[in-house]
């Protein structure tokens, strides 16, 4: 955290919700950014605290494993708890508005999706190494509820270390069976960054963004923007954070293979952190109030 930055743990009077507000120094309006970083539980705060020093109000959201929060992956996604998120975001004075920012990585990626999908107020979706379906588990608002993709367990295969390759195990969005689950962005104003990685061994996210896109494009939409990083792996995490090739999976319960090569997985962190930031500055900020806080910082 730059100096200036506050810190603001949630508490129970914000209802449901659960997180850390990260504020930017100054009176503001500044963007809003809502972080959800929900697989595995718990709360992560690099990429909120990050974003503050440039200038954005940043969310970042916890869903289970936290605080009074469920302790395990819950049975199902509540698309109103975080409906309840961002309506709390949109209220705060410090945030510019009309519209705020979703950031999201894996499978924060395809809620990303769907709030922007239902939900009103998003202006902005950056998408990394997300899917364009449901996975996981079902997802559940009002009367609505979009079943998850069921894997293909015989598709695991290992890798020369022995360790677990799950890449293949999702089949395809697309296919007749699972097209119920896919995301229907098409309902969506916002804007789309969509980011992927081509060695990501955790799912085929280059597949899912190109269908995302496609399904934009075919409903007469230019709303969004694709990068691919070769040779990176599935968690594009903030810079000089140190490269994942594998690790435990909370949903599969073992270690898994992540992918990337070290050296091409950095560059792809350098460089989406730098497009996130001017994503969300392009969509969210109407007069650069960013721009301002750079001052409080370097880097």
């Amino acid at each position: 955290m730059a100096e200036g930055v506050r810190r603001i743990p949630l508490g129970m009077k914000e209802g449901r919700i659960r997180g850390v507000l990260f504020l930017p120094p100054g009176q503001g309006p500044f963007p809003g950014v809502l972080d959800v970083y929900t697989l595995g539980g718990g709360i992560s705060e690099v990429r909120a605290s990050l974003l503050a020093n440039k200038g954005f109000v940043v969310l970042a959201l916890a869903y289970y494993g936290f605080q009074d929060l469920p302790r395990t992956l819950p049975k199902y996604f509540d698309l109103e708890y975080f409906e309840e998120a961002i309506t709390f975001l949109r209220r705060q004075p410090q945030v510019q508005g009309p519209g705020i920012g979703i950031l999201s990585i894996s499978k924060s990626g395809d809620l990303a999706l769907s709030m922007a999908s239902f939900l009103s107020g998003i202006s902005a979706t950056a998408w990394i190494n997300g899917s364009n379906a449901n996975m996981v588990a079902p997802l559940h608002y009002k009367d609505l509820i979009i079943p998850s993709i069921t894997p293909i367990v015989e598709n695991v295969t290992f890798s020369p270390s022995g360790i677990l390759d799950i890449r293949d195990t999702l089949p395809d969005p697309e296919t007749e069976g699972n097209r119920g689950s896919v995301i229907p962005i098409e309902r969506s104003n916002s804007r789309f960054l969509f980011a992927a990685s081509e060695d990501d061994r955790n799912w085929n996210s280059c597949l899912f963004a190109q269908q995302a896109a496609a399904r934009l494009r075919h409903h007469g939409k230019e709303n969004f923007e694709v990068v691919m990083y070769p040779r990176a792996g599935h968690f594009l995490e903030v810079p000089y954070m140190p490269h994942c090739p594998s690790g435990f999976h909370s949903a599969v319960g073992q270690v898994v293979v992540f992918g990337g090569e070290a050296k091409a997985h950095h560059q792809a962190q350098l460089d989406l952190w730098r497009r996130v930031q001017e994503f969300f500055r392009k969509h969210l900020d109407r007069n650069n109030t960013a721009q301002k806080a750079m001052l409080y910082t370097r880097g």
